[in-house]
């Protein structure tokens, strides 16, 4: 419905918590989005509910079952934040019928199975997530945004799960695997306060310049979304 503020709903990486996406979210919102991060319970290091806070279950990287079971989880929670974007303060002003879906890492593959056959959805952007759990058989219907680093150990995983989709891909060059998220700026500044090597720093962010990573990020991101969700 013209006028009204455009939904972005954000599912961070494995074992991480909403606030990993903060500044992607500002950026987002800065253009006259409404945009809401989720924590998954009992997968974010801990979440505070009505009936107490729940702690992560996670410890270490998850195997291929566990794994599977996180992103059906996930899943589920996306489209109940869905379902619920109804009860938000500003539901009258909001479109909740033309939402867009993103998501690093495991949040990035779980926004693309969410978006499966979910009308509401219409724009996704998977930030270096798996897409092998499930086969995508009809691909994703929505226009699909597939973002990763030139940097990623499972960068052969990715190439394979993404084969078969067609979508916008994007590379971002020297980097690897977190710039998408907040340690992209906070890496590289503890790396030149003494607490992190350079050698920690290229193996979780790259070595790209983090405001040229950030901006890269944040630039593709806003024109997928603009054009798809215009």
């Amino acid at each position: 419905m013209p006028g009204r503020w455009l939904v972005l709903v954000y599912s961070p990486g494995g074992g991480d918590f909403r606030t990993v996406g903060t500044s992607l979210a500002e950026d987002l919102t800065s253009h006259g989005r409404v945009v809401v991060l989720v924590d998954h319970p009992g997968d974010a290091s801990q979440v505070e509910l009505p009936t107490g806070t729940r702690k992560t279950v996670l410890i270490g990287p998850p195997d291929e079952g566990a794994f599977r079971t996180m992103t059906d989880t996930r899943i589920a929670d996306l489209r109940h934040v869905l379902d619920r974007l109804a009860g938000l303060p500003l539901a009258p002003v909001m479109d909740r019928d033309r939402i867009g879906l993103y998501g690093h890492s495991a949040g990035g593959t779980a926004a693309v199975y969410a978006a499966h056959g979910e009308p509401r959805v219409r724009a996704v952007a998977n930030l270096e997530g798996y897409l092998d759990l499930h086969p995508l058989t009809d691909g994703c219907r929505a226009p699909l945004l597939l973002f990763r680093t030139d940097g990623f150990e499972g960068a052969a995983r990715i190439d394979s799960s993404w084969a078969h989709l067609h979508g916008h891909r994007t590379l971002l060059a020297h980097a690897t695997h977190w710039p998408f998220t907040d340690c992209g700026s906070l890496v590289p500044q503890l790396q030149t306060a003494g607490l992190v090597t350079a050698a920690a720093r290229a193996a979780l962010v790259g070595t790209a310049g983090p405001q040229a990573a950030l901006a890269a990020v944040w630039r593709r991101l806003h024109a997928f979304f603009a054009c798809h969700l215009a």
